[in-house]
């Protein structure tokens, strides 16, 4: 970064101490992952520098025959990975591919099912202060007390109750597999929309670990980060009869020029998604996350629904006396980042929170296995026991430095 370094010394030293920090942290957040050096330079690239309104071979903009290549490649590659009629790569962000899919599937003041906020939905599945939730007539369905998973009966019953327009299926930390299939056929009896969101999912959709919405959904919508693996960004599937209202919904709907350097990287990312490697590593990641689990579990953590079934899992930290919010900052100090989350019927808010979520694709990135899930149990164990000792902390710290140091991030990069 040697221009960048003679340009803008402080963003220059901000990047590399955020290198320094990933290199050198546990990064557990769930829906963070680590791309590969063919994304970032793709994402680093000169179609930073091209307007391209509009579509391939429909663009507002002259001097777009490469680009239209670029975007012709992502949406094809995406097609094939997943198995899908038609899709659209432009979405700036999950959320921006959700608010299409509304914007396209509903008119205003419409009801939507969806899964509540507490029970692992997203704010765009009809948080009040959200768009889902300002536009539309949001009812919300939870998880069973007893197993805090998803009751399809339960789910049918509301169905029938509120009649929605459309059900949406998917969560932001929900740790068990989602039967679309079940949720088609409430979707049939009620005569709804089934609307799948698989941003935390679709890694694992792709590599065959997750079963996939795409042959049950009218709308599927994904981020390309998280378990994919790929840039910050969000794509939308969908049946072809929905196509051209789909992506008018994106442009000139609710965006302008799509980010030609970002569709790149997709590209890259749809097109790495689709070999052996990238099963292998999905199937790593849920092994790694039932370790992880498991471990906790055995040293006095309660996980959420007792298991995982995917990259990610919900731990209730109520055993140990400490809240999700103080557990984070705590983590922190020893080197491991996670983020608090609220658990099924939480008491404490989500400022707060009872629980952490914790993912394992970032780390499986990087190449660890079970052995070192038993060995980040132990560091999280022993760091949440001595949280009121900073000199402990720094030790922890230094045992997860030497950790991250056998598993180097990007060997080629310096800091």
């Amino acid at each position: 970064m040697k221009h960048l370094k003679k340009t803008d010394p402080q963003i220059y030293a901000a990047v590399k101490n955020e290198l320094k920090r990933q290199d050198g942290n546990l990064e557990l957040i769930a829906s963070e992952n680590f791309t590969s050096e063919a994304v970032l330079e793709a994402q680093g690239s000169v179609l930073t520098n091209k307007y391209a309104e509009g579509y391939p071979g429909m663009r507002w903009y002259g001097g777009c025959r490469n680009v239209d290549d670029v975007e012709a490649l992502a949406v094809q590659r995406a097609k094939e990975l997943f198995g899908a009629e038609h899709v659209n790569v432009q979405a700036h962000s999950g959320t921006q591919a959700n608010m299409a899919v509304y914007f396209c599937a509903l008119n205003l003041g419409d009801t939507v099912l969806s899964m509540d906020l507490s029970c692992g939905g997203h704010l765009t599945h009809g948080h009040p202060h959200n768009f889902s939730g300002m536009f539309y007539k949001v009812v919300t369905y939870g998880v069973n007390r007893q197993t805090e998973m998803l009751d399809y009966d339960e789910i049918l019953t509301l169905a029938k109750a509120c009649k929605p327009r459309m059900i949406l299926a998917g969560a932001s930390a929900y740790p068990r597999l989602i039967d679309f299939k079940k949720f088609r056929k409430i979707c049939d009896e009620v005569g709804a929309y089934l609307f799948a969101d698989m941003a935390h999912i679709a890694g694992l959709v792709a590599a065959g670990v997750h079963p996939s919405p795409v042959p049950y959904a009218e709308f599927v919508s994904s981020t390309t980060h998280k378990t994919l693996r790929g840039p910050r960004g969000g794509f939308i599937i969908c049946k072809k009869e929905f196509a051209r209202k789909l992506d008018s919904s994106i442009f000139p709907g609710i965006q302008g020029g799509p980010l030609m350097h970002v569709i790149a990287a997709k590209a890259v990312a749809f097109q790495e998604a689709g070999s052996e490697k990238f099963k292998t590593y999905q199937e790593q990641v849920v092994k790694n996350s039932r370790r992880l689990a498991e471990v906790l579990k055995k040293k006095g953590f309660r996980i959420v629904s007792g298991g995982t079934d995917t990259h990610l899992s919900l731990v209730d930290l109520n055993p140990k006396a400490i809240t999700g919010k103080e557990a984070s900052f705590v983590l922190e100090e020893a080197g491991i980042t996670v983020n608090k989350n609220l658990i099924p019927f939480d008491s404490k808010g989500p400022a707060v929170t009872s629980g952490i979520r914790l993912g394992t694709a970032a780390i499986t990135t990087r190449g660890m296995k079970e052995p070192q899930m038993i060995m980040i149990a132990g560091l999280i164990d022993e760091a949440i026991n001595h949280r009121d000792n900073p000199e402990h902390l720094a030790r922890i710290r230094e045992k997860v430095l030497q950790l991250a140091k056998r598993f180097p991030l990007y060997p080629r990069l310096t800091y």
